[in-house]
């Protein structure tokens, strides 16, 4: 099944006319997108918008043997002329399925906002599956007929319902995501690739034509990454995009609770409204037996609060007690999880303050912490395939 982007952007477009915005100055050349309309095998078009036919002949197609048109959401924008010769646009309603003259079959997919979803199946059994902006499909059960072969959605608006379709055994490893509606929620130029990559998605510049069922070398998802950063650089933000596409993710908080501080709970409830209501939360800094167990991804927030725990523990803020023994329970307990990050098996995604750039503590136990967590970062770093360091929001990749 030969499928054509003739547009990838939200319905309004990106650049906006006018528009100052950053996101808008940098969607130029290939970045610059439509909004997104897709042509099968050129005899069905879903979702009719501005300009279609000169989209469809600078990709080096014509509308012409274009049977059905399909509409996914309502359209708020202009009013946009049909171009002569196509059909009416129409949608199917929910659950119903269509067969086309040309042997594709559209079943519409009901969605949990304003909007309209379509499986389409070729003739020659490829499936793809085609989201609108901002919709995720609604009452998922398991997907006997396998994973799709193509999904193109909204990835980047709701990451959610990418999670919802790995959860259902409809997206897998092999299938390849695009992301599409592409608006000013997007993040500018190759930030937007970089985020899509971790979650196993890309997308394609306007016009472009895919073969669906071809093999696509998937993003490769790294197993175990290290987010680092200082206080309030948004490491813990950057770690939690990175698995919001993906089901059933246990996060585990090392911090606790603390009986009567009003400001850490808040802290605490604000991290809780910001992830997915699908994952569970572990309070615990056992991370060994989590990481040896099978299971959904982890993601540890964060490794300075499990060294004060197991700098706690071995009693190492004393220096007489450090000295005494307390150095060598650290290193004992720093080298066990080590090896277990070494040797999990789950997908793993942590959270690490970066000190050493900072100003040096005054005391000796503060100096200490500072050197063991340097420690422990570089210890952890050299078992994870992929290494981040957050500054003001921006992600650097270190490694992978």
């Amino acid at each position: 099944m030969e499928l054509t982007l003739l547009g990838t952007g939200a319905p309004d477009g990106l650049p906006r006319p006018e528009c100052p915005c950053a996101v808008c100055a940098c969607a130029r050349g290939d970045r610059a997108r439509a909004a997104t309309a897709l042509l099968l095998d050129g005899a069905l078009l879903l979702d009719l918008t501005p300009g279609a036919a000169l989209a469809a002949a600078r990709a080096g197609h014509s509308l012409a043997g274009v049977r059905q048109v399909l509409l996914t959401h309502p359209h708020d924008g202009p009013a946009v002329e049909l171009p002569a010769g196509l059909p009416s646009a129409g949608r199917v309603p929910d659950g119903r399925v269509l067969t086309l003259m040309s042997g594709h079959r559209v079943r519409a997919v009901p969605m949990d906002s304003p909007g309209t979803g379509y499986e389409v199946t070729s003739p020659g059994g490829e499936r793809l599956l085609y989201l609108p902006p901002g919709g995720s499909p609604a009452g998922l059960s398991a997907n006997s007929s396998g994973p799709y072969e193509m999904v193109v959605a909204d990835v980047v608006g709701r990451p959610d319902a990418l999670a919802a379709l790995r959860a259902a055994g409809a997206a897998g490893p092999t299938t390849d995501v695009i992301a599409a509606h592409l608006g000013h929620d997007a993040p500018p130029g190759p930030e937007l690739d970089r985020r899509l990559a971790a979650a196993g998605a890309r997308t394609v510049p306007d016009g472009t034509t895919l073969i669906v069922g071809e093999y696509h070398a998937v993003p490769d998802l790294p197993r175990r990454t290290l987010v680092l950063g200082g206080a309030r650089s948004g490491k813990s933000l950057e770690a939690e995009r990175r698995l919001e596409s993906f089901p059933g993710v246990v996060y585990v908080a090392t911090g606790g609770s603390r009986e009567g501080d009003t400001e850490w709970a808040s802290r605490v409830g604000l991290h809780r409204e910001r992830r997915p209501g699908s994952w569970r939360t572990d309070e615990t800094c056992d991370l060994v037996p989590l990481l040896a167990a099978a299971g959904p991804p982890l993601l540890i927030d964060c490794l300075s609060l499990w060294l004060t725990d197991a700098m706690d523990r071995a009693g190492a803020w004393d220096d007489d007690r450090w000295a005494a023994g307390g150095e060598r329970a650290l290193r004992a307990r720093v080298a066990e999880l080590v090896a277990a990050v070494r040797a999990t098996g789950r997908t793993l995604v942590a959270v690490s303050n970066e000190v050493g750039s900072g100003v040096v503590p005054a005391t000796a136990s503060g100096r200490r912490f500072r050197d063991e967590l340097g420690r422990l970062n570089a210890a952890f770093a050299d078992e994870c395939e992929h290494v981040l360091l957050v500054v003001a929001g921006q992600a650097v990749v270190l490694r992978g």
